[in-house]
């Protein structure tokens, strides 16, 4: 455990929500999410007006429109929000050039030496907070410890245009009552698997031992391991560049039937298309991703010409790479996709509102 360095995690508060009602004064206070209102849209982001009614993002736009009839539906801006996007990083830069940017809205930044030279790492994220919130009209949130994993969870603990530091002395009793669903790399399916073996919080994950979590886990459980202990020591990486956006999500019971694993997979392009319009992310290679019942797993990929921008593109190219997949008799556990080999769109316009989704697991990333 590294407990020298400085990091500060910055998540922008229902950014593109908070765009449209800085932008337009008429809808300030009142609920109004972005995304499309037909029957195919979904919640891409709400304001904290809507989400008491119980409104997230992915939720299905006619869902949220029952639990909140006035609801306020706008369509996405990509352009707009990349611009404030940019705005936000240069206030980043001139405290530090370790910023490693995670979406339009979010990134981690090593202050441990900063460009001014303020000794506490809380007082930059302060003073960033504010820079943001007088150039831009906007609120951010700030998490602050020694290492991404913590400085990413105290982030998201006092939304909206809030502050948490989590200090070195702090961080064992933190993790400890951390409720596992916090925890990086856990998502919904393997959190459920973790309730089942009583595993609830931090501290029941610390009883573990290495070998009980790679038996159940694979290569993830020796990642529990280690970010329980908290040892991260992941750097802050300013020349991290996205080169891939995809999700994936595990059947409840394994399926045999094509049309139902289609059905998923076209949940699933929809919510990848999601996750591109909010990482401003486009690309030509399409990974459809496979895990059998007996844990073995296939990808099929294919390059195309012009840019994967819409989900219908996406569900085109990946009919045709799971037309030639034999299903074995114990059937299909798990399905993804990817967008990989990053290229530049053909219009401004290419965002696509996304159908609902089956929430999948985030097994290599934060749950957002």
């Amino acid at each position: 455990m590294n407990a020298t360095r400085k990091i500060v995690h910055i998540d922008m508060d229902a950014f593109y929500a908070s765009v449209e009602q800085r932008d337009n004064p008429q809808y300030r206070g009142l609920p109004l999410v972005v995304g499309g209102r037909s029957a195919r849209g979904v919640v891409a982001a709400a304001s904290y007006e809507a989400r008491r009614f119980g409104i997230r993002s992915a939720m299905a736009m006619q869902k949220a429109l029952v639990q909140c009839p006035n609801l306020i539906v706008v369509p996405p801006r990509m352009e707009a929000y990349k611009a404030v996007s940019m705005q936000i990083r240069e206030v980043f830069f001139e405290h530090t050039d370790l910023v490693e940017p995670l979406s339009l809205d979010e990134a981690f930044l090593d202050v441990t030496s900063n460009k001014k030279g303020i000794p506490s790492a809380t007082w930059v994220a302060q003073e960033i907070r504010a820079t943001i919130q007088k150039r831009t009209g906007l609120t951010a949130s700030a998490g602050v410890s020694f290492n991404k994993f913590l400085a990413k969870v105290a982030s998201g603990m006092n939304k909206p245009n809030g502050f948490t530091l989590i200090a070195p002395e702090q961080a064992a009793d933190f993790v400890a009552a951390l409720p596992i669903e916090k925890f990086f790399g856990v998502g919904r399916v393997t959190a459920e698997k973790m309730h089942q073996m009583g595993i609830k919080t931090g501290a029941d994950l610390l009883q573990m031992s290495l070998e009980e979590l790679e038996s159940k886990f694979g290569k993830a459980g020796c990642l529990y391991f280690q970010i329980v202990r908290n040892n991260d020591d992941r750097p802050v990486n300013p020349d991290r560049e996205r080169h891939s956006v995809g999700t994936e999500d595990t059947f409840d019971w394994d399926v045999r039937d094509r049309a139902t694993i289609m059905a998923r997979l076209d949940a699933i392009a929809h919510e990848v298309v999601r996750r591109m319009g909010k990482a401003g992310f486009v690309g030509k290679t399409l990974t459809l991703k496979i895990k059998f019942a007996d844990f073995q797993q296939i990808t099929r990929s294919r390059t195309v010409i012009q840019p994967i921008q819409d989900a219908d593109r996406m569900m085109s190219i990946a009919k045709q790479l799971f037309s030639n997949v034999k299903i074995p008799p114990r059937g299909v556990r798990l399905i993804g996709l990817t967008v990989s080999n990053a290229c530049q769109a053909d219009n401004a316009g290419w965002w696509q509102p996304p159908l609902p989704f089956v929430e999948p697991e985030y097994r290599l990333g934060f749950v957002e």
